[in-house]
């Protein structure tokens, strides 16, 4: 097994060329992506709009956006919003083609109508509990509702009383009149129409019922003039009671293509658990950094190219599996090794005392920008006598393998000096507060002339010219690899991670590093990739780790 990008070729991509090549539906090549507006887009939902956009623009087709705007109780404008810039984010364009499954409600509702006038659609006076309750089991077939035989002049006078409101919510509904006693549970006259009186977002109070997500879906890609209608493997079942609402109507009917959702470790997939993980205030809302949205990998620094490259390279498949989270960190190390430049930050910060260098000189000194990339330049970054190390750099009492700074070891500082350790000074309760360092002046730029190697090159940043910074540091969200494996009784949130966030409030940074906007994205030299938070100000900038240095799939990748 590799990381390069797999060969273009799956069972979608298979079908759509051979549609073409027989000229199914034309030869037309139009696809659509139908999220619910009740929560933000996660990167399981970035799989399936990428194979949606992505085949709409290989194939020279088109890919429509709609909202399946079905349940007002549950759906919002801030969603809608959201879903648009997360698309937009990953470079999505679907013109003018923005439709909501609400802007069909007129349609539906007249189609509805000809089910009842064609005997196949009846009003129903159970309740929600007692559907359920006859709907019967995989190996018993349900009881027919005793309100299945209405006549249709019956059926019609009270959906068009459901409609106009003269019912209680919840009081009746409509449902397709199909097999009570089929092995598919989805044909044993689903529910069409619900009374619900609830204000929708884009149609206020206009209507009292709403359609359920199975009439809805359906028929809005039909109206849309939708060829292929990709879908995760839960719609396979109800692929049969999709086909038999078309097939009664006479209507364009797409082809609905299943495939296997996208699973990854220590992540939740759920938009339901989400929203709890949000209202009940273990996460600091949709875009906090540790959620597997959209929203909270843009503002962690995920870099759009990353997310697309991983939704490539884990194909399509019609079998579940889970991913491993190492793969999509691999991918976005290896975007932003490619765009992000470098810059030198102190996370732990030590005071070092340079003796011997001159008090009040600054020496500006040469830094690269981006090795992989020659034509980022350079950079200038003030030297002096005072300067941050990293805590974690040095050790008083140091073991044989330990070659960073030590009392009496000589290291290099990156683009700078040699320097060696004389002096370690402690506070009263023991503390090491500052070292007292020399300098050789004729190792400036990192070498020496007389060719003496040291074992360890540090970064570090200049007091005087040092930025104070905030920097947070993220781990995965959940503990366990997969959050959903829970003992009898237990919640998905017993294995929240509760070292998922460190913050570290007294970070020095370089002084290039002033006045990045939110979202900047670079790498602080050796310690990872690091992005501008939105919490950020000019007093006191916030940085988030976006990924480590350390690639742990790329080495797994060698070891197979």
């Amino acid at each position: 097994m590799t990381s390069e990008p797999t060969e273009k070729s799956n069972f979608i991509r298979t079908i759509i060329k051979e549609d073409i090549a027989r000229s199914k539906h034309d030869g037309r090549i139009h696809t659509r992506f139908p999220p619910e507006p009740n929560g933000y887009l996660h990167i399981g939902h970035a799989k399936a709009f990428c194979l949606s956009f992505g085949f709409a623009e290989e194939f020279h087709g088109l890919c429509n956006l709609r909202f399946d705007d079905t349940n007002p109780t549950k759906e919002s404008q801030e969603y809608i919003d959201a879903i648009i810039k997360d698309i937009k984010w990953l470079g999505f364009d679907w013109g003018d083609r923005q439709y909501h499954a609400s802007d069909y409600f007129g349609t539906l509702y007249g189609w509805a109508r000809r089910l009842i006038k064609a005997g196949q659609a009846y009003v129903c006076d159970l309740t929600g509990e007692q559907i359920r309750q006859m709907r019967g089991t995989l190996t018993k077939a349900g009881q027919p509702s005793p309100f299945r035989d209405r006549p249709v002049d019956e059926n019609l006078d009270l959906f068009e009383r459901m409609k106009n409101g003269e019912f209680p919510d919840g009081s009746r509904t409509l449902r397709a009149k199909i097999d009570m006693a089929a092995g598919n549970m989805n044909l044993r006259d689903p529910v069409m129409y619900r009374i619900l009186r609830a204000p929708h977002p884009r149609t206020g109070d206009k209507w009292c019922i709403y359609p359920m997500y199975d009439w809805a879906h359906g028929q809005s890609d039909s109206i849309e003039g939708i060829t292929h209608s990709l879908c995760s493997l839960e719609f396979e079942d109800h692929r049969p009671l999709y086909d038999w609402f078309l097939e009664q109507l006479g209507e364009h009917h797409p082809q609905q293509i299943e495939f296997a959702r996208l699973n990854l470790t220590y992540t939740i997939m759920s938009k339901r658990k989400l929203l709890k993980l949000v209202e009940d205030k273990y996460v600091h809302g949709w875009d906090d950094p540790r959620m597997p949205t959209l929203s909270g990998m843009r503002r962690r620094g995920y870099p759009p190219m990353a997310i697309r490259n991983f939704s490539e390279r884990i194909g399509v498949a019609k079998k579940p599996s889970m991913v491993d989270l190492a793969m999509l960190e691999h991918c976005v190390r290896e975007e932003l090794n490619k765009t992000a430049p470098r810059f030198m930050a102190v996370l732990k910060p030590l005071k070092v005392v340079i003796d011997n260098y001159p008090e009040g000189q600054v020496d500006d000194l040469e830094a690269v920008n981006n090795p992989e990339d020659p034509e980022a330049g350079t950079r200038k970054v003030p030297f002096s006598r005072e300067i941050y190390l990293e805590r974690d750099d040095f050790m008083e009492d140091a073991p044989k393998k330990f070659f960073r700074l030590a009392p009496g070891r000589e290291v290099r500082l990156r683009y700078a000096y040699f320097i060696t350790c004389n002096e370690v000074i402690k506070d009263a309760a023991g503390n090491i507060i500052e070292l007292r360092c020399t300098y050789d002046p004729e190792t400036r730029g990192g070498n020496a002339p007389d060719g003496r190697k040291v074992k360890a090159t540090l970064h570090w940043v200049s007091a005087e010219h040092a930025i104070d910074a905030e920097v947070r540091l993220y781990q995965t969200l959940f503990s366990k690899e997969d959050p959903e494996d829970v003992e009898e009784g237990q919640d998905f949130t017993v294995h929240l991670n509760p070292d998922s966030l460190q913050v570290l409030s007294d970070a020095k940074l370089e002084p290039n590093l002033a006045g990045k906007e939110p979202g900047f994205s670079c790498q602080f030299e050796r310690q990872g990739y690091f992005c501008v938070d939105a919490d950020s100000t000019a007093e006191k900038p916030v940085f988030n780790r976006t990924v480590t240095l350390k690639d742990i799939w790329a080495r797994m990748q060698k070891r197979e």
